[in-house]
C-alpha cells in the first residue's frame, strides 16, 4: 500500500482529501498544527472523523519545526507528500502578515527539504488562485505570467512556486503545484464566505457584501477539488528532454520535472447570484450590507481547467447551487441549526 504524508489533514482540503485516499487505501499520515486561527473543535472533530479509520495516523506538530517534521518524515518514509498545510485567508494577511512567512514559506521550506532528502515519488504542493494578482485576462491559464500579487499571502504562494521549481531543478524532485480557485463545501472553514453568509443569514446578522456586489469567482466544490488533486498524485511530471517536447497550454517548465495545474470549475459566478442561491436554499432574505473594494481583494476569478483535464481526463462540475445545498444541510446538521 502506498504511503502518503498530507500536510493540513485538520484542515478543510486535507481532511476531505485524507478521507477520499483512505477510502481508496491508501495509508496516510496527516501531519497538522492545530493553530487557533479559527476554532479549533472544528479540527479535532474532523481529525477525530479521520482517526476511526485503522491506516490514518495524526501527528500534532508545526511545519516551523524542521526537526520535529523531520523526525516524523523519516519514521512514516513516505512515497508521495501532499503538502496543504498553510497560513490561509486573503485578508488575515493585512493584520498579520508574519504568520504568513512563518507557516507558508519557511514551513513549505521544511516540507521540500523532507521531500528531497527522502527522494519521494511526487511533491504535490497548494497555491492559490490569488497568485494572479492584477492579471485581468481571463479564464487564467498556468502558462500566463503571474508577476502581480496583491497581498503577502498571495506572495507567499508565489514564493513556494518558485522555490518548488528551484528544488524540482536541482534534485530533480517531480514536483506538482495547484492553484485553487475559491474551494467551498462541507467542513468547511468559519472564515470562508459561503460559512459567514449562512450563519450570519440563519442569525438574522447582515452580511457584509464587497464592492457592492460587483465580483465574480470561479466557486469550486471540495470533493470536485480533492478529486483531482488524487489524480494528479498519479500525473509525476517528468523533466523534458527538450523544449519542442512540451505541448501548447502545458505548464512543463523546460529545464525541470515541475508543473503547475489549475483546479478550478472552470465556471465565473457572480457573487450577489450566489448569494441568492443561498437565500433560496435557506428559504430567507439576507440583511445585505453593501461596502468598498477591500484592500488587496480583486473583482474576479476564473479558471482554465484543460491542463487539469488534458493530464487526468477530470475536470470539476458541480454546480454552485448544488454546492450550497450540501453545505447548508452540513452546517445545520452539525450545528443543530
Amino acid at each position: 500500500m502506498r504511503r502518503i504524508l498530507i500536510t493540513g489533514t485538520a484542515g478543510f482540503i486535507g481532511f476531505h482529501l485524507a478521507r477520499l485516499l483512505l477510502e481508496q487505501g491508501f495509508v496516510i499520515l496527516g501531519y497538522d498544527g492545530m493553530t487557533d486561527y479559527y476554532d479549533v473543535r472544528l479540527k479535532q472533530r474532523r481529525h477525530a472523523m479521520l482517526l476511526q479509520t485503522p491506516n490514518f495516523t495524526a501527528v500534532e506538530g508545526m511545519l516551523e519545526d524542521q526537526a520535529h517534521f523531520d523526525a516524523v518524515a523519516d519514521e512514516f518514509q513516505p512515497d508521495v507528500i501532499v503538502h496543504l498545510a498553510a497560513q490561509a485567508g486573503v485578508r488575515y494577511s493585512l493584520e498579520n502578515p508574519r504568520a504568513y512567512l512563518d507557516s507558508n514559506v519557511i514551513g513549505t521550506f521544511n516540507v521540500m527539504e523532507a521531500a528531497r532528502r527522502l527522494n519521494v515519488e511526487h511533491l504535490l504542493m497548494a497555491s492559490t488562485s490569488s497568485v494572479y494578482g492584477a492579471n485581468e485576462e481571463m479564464p487564467f491559464i498556468e502558462t500566463e505570467k503571474a508577476d502581480t500579487q496583491l497581498t503577502i499571502y498571495a506572495a507567499t504562494k508565489k514564493a513556494n512556486e518558485s522555490m518548488a521549481h528551484a528544488y524540482a531543478h536541482l534534485w530533480n524532485l517531480p514536483t506538482t503545484m495547484f492553484r485553487f480557485f475559491t474551494v467551498y463545501g462541507t467542513w468547511g472553514r468559519p472564515d470562508l464566505a459561503l460559512y459567514k453568509f449562512v450563519d450570519a443569514i440563519l442569525d438574522d446578522r447582515p452580511i457584509d457584501i464587497y464592492n457592492h456586489g460587483d465580483m465574480y469567482r470561479d466557486f469550486t466544490y471540495v470533493n470536485d477539488l480533492v478529486h483531482g488533486i488524487r489524480l494528479l498524485i498519479d500525473a509525476v511530471p517528468e523533466r523534458p528532454v527538450s523544449q519542442e517536447e512540451i505541448e501548447p497550454g502545458d505548464s512543463l517548465s523546460p529545464v525541470a520535472p515541475f508543473r503547475i495545474v489549475n483546479i478550478g470549475n472552470s465556471e465565473k459566478v457572480g457573487l450577489l447570484e450566489f448569494i441568492e442561491a443561498i437565500e433560496e436554499c435557506l428559504d430567507k432574505k439576507a440583511i445585505r450590507n453593501y461596502m468598498e473594494m477591500q484592500q488587496g481583494d480583486v473583482p474576479a476569478t476564473w479558471a482554465n481547467a484543460e491542463l487539469l483535464q488534458r493530464l487526468t481526463g477530470y475536470r470539476p462540475q458541480t454546480d454552485f447551487r448544488e454546492g450550497i445545498a450540501q453545505f447548508v444541510s452540513w452546517f445545520k446538521d452539525y450545528y443543530r441549526k
